[in-house]
């Protein structure tokens, strides 16, 4: 076939399914797919690499901890540090000998042999929007120290790399992000947060509001008004009425359209699927177990969305509490009423998945874009540090109850296993049974590694 004729039958193609009609499927626009963006994206796959726990994790949680909470107020308190730099909580004991955290994580203390700390997590990037850029993509910012907003050729997001080279074979979406699009100030949103180069057609659905109100819906799982199953089926036909046109187009371009948009539908005709949103089916104690706030209720439904075998979900503690974690003043007062609900509401997760069966093929991962500054300002705050700082790690072939990496007395620098957060993206992604060393082509055609770091087998 001749590549004239190719291109005729592909404009053909974008015809029949004008915009309009593609509204029509009615959740289509969750998806923000648009046909361009499916016959742009490729990518091509590396050889399947062998190591412990490949594959190990059916879902990946991602809790974001937007503005960088204290690696020594949380997870890496130096209580023999001068007073200037240890502040004002004291370490407790945990249910791991030997290992400790801030006193103010009390319910975490007693979940220790469920997860990992990585106490030595290092890059150089110590402003918010481009470091967040390389903690929601394991890349470094290409213009560090930056506030910089989403652009198209963004290196694409967790959830929607494993969109591009995971997507699950059931009637649900392959990325959630649950909780508001983060911005910095009144600028347009952070980049990081899409599927950047790979196209629309690989972003989130979106959950911006609250799961806990008794007005939350979520539009992208509900029949839009005055639509039945029945005319939802008749709708369906319109996939298939892309026959002989479509051959003109390359048969894997026109797969990725048809499975999309085949999810899209199944998505509205599943009824599991919706309940998988509806938290009033959870037993009152538990919801009172995970707290009554916002990030409670948003971790019980990321529980839900794990048994509807979601491939990834991501949760942004961004305006889901009263406060931030850039704790530039007030450190201690703040962190004083934001820690309470974040330890029982992690801690319940955490135990609740486990209990079902579910914490060994889910990797959950807490983090922030860095950490905040072993001494305390002026103003009685903690600021930026990228140097040194902590995550945690749970479930989905990540080793419970170790302490990984060390940092000095200070909690400034790594003195032991440093990890970057490249490391960690390839460490995800080789748990989700995705190769690190997997190239995808950029919008120029250029093909990417979709990590540059090494998998951190000692955290496995």
């Amino acid at each position: 076939m001749t590549k004239k004729l190719s291109q005729q039958r592909s404009e053909h193609v974008r015809r029949r399914i004008t915009r309009r009609r593609l509204l029509e499927v009615g959740s289509s626009t969750a998806f923000g797919v648009t046909f361009t963006d499916l016959l742009a994206a490729t990518e091509v796959q590396a050889g399947e690499p062998g190591g412990a726990r490949f594959g190990q994790a059916k879902s990946i949680v991602v809790i974001f901890l937007w503005g960088g909470p204290g690696q020594q107020d949380l997870w890496d308190p130096k209580p023999e540090a001068p007073s200037v730099l240890r502040g004002e909580f004291q370490p407790i004991s945990t249910s791991v000998s030997g290992t400790q955290i801030s006193e103010q994580l009390p319910k975490l203390a007693q979940q220790a042999h469920r997860y990992a700390i990585v106490r030595s997590v290092t890059h150089r990037d110590f402003e918010h929007g481009s470091a967040a850029y390389t903690a929601l993509t394991g890349q470094p910012h290409p213009l560090p120290g930056t506030n910089t907003t989403a652009q198209p050729d963004d290196f694409p997001t967790y959830g929607s790399i494993v969109s591009r080279l995971s997507p699950t074979a059931q009637p649900v979406p392959d990325f959630v992000v649950l909780g508001p699009v983060m911005h910095q100030g009144a600028r347009p949103p952070l980049a990081g947060q899409n599927a950047g180069f790979l196209g629309p057609g690989f972003d989130a659905l979106r959950v911006p509001d609250d799961p806990g109100e008794k007005s939350f819906r979520v539009d992208g799982v509900t029949l839009p008004e005055g639509v039945e199953h029945s005319r939802l089926t008749g709708r369906r036909q319109l996939l298939s009425s892309i026959d002989a046109a479509e051959q003109g187009v390359g048969h894997r371009q026109l797969s990725g359209f048809s499975d999309l948009y085949e999810r899209a539908f199944g998505l509205l005709g599943s009824s599991e699927t919706r309940r998988a949103f509806e938290l009033a089916d959870e037993p009152q104690r538990l919801r009172d177990s995970y707290t009554r706030t916002r990030f409670g209720q948003t971790l019980l439904m990321s529980r839900r969305l794990v048994e509807a075998h979601i491939p990834l979900i991501t949760v942004n503690w961004s305006k889901l509490n009263a406060d931030q974690w850039d704790t530039h003043s007030r450190n201690y007062p703040r962190l004083r009423t934001m820690l309470p609900p974040f330890d029982q509401a992690l801690a319940t997760f955490l135990e609740d998945l486990d209990t079902r069966g579910l914490l060994d093929s889910t990797l959950v991962v807490c983090l922030g874009e860095f950490g905040r500054t072993p001494k305390i300002n002026k103003d009685a705050g903690r600021d930026h540090w990228p140097d040194c700082y902590s995550m945690l790690l749970a479930g989905g072939g990540v080793a419970r109850g170790q302490i990984f990496g060390e940092s000095n007395r200070s909690a400034a620098y790594p003195i032991a296993n440093d990890v970057a957060p490249w490391d960690i993206a390839a460490t995800m992604f080789h748990l989700k049974g995705i190769n690190p060393r997997t190239l995808i082509n950029n919008r120029q055609g250029q093909p990417l590694p979709i990590s540059r770091g090494e998998v951190v087998s000692g955290l496995l």
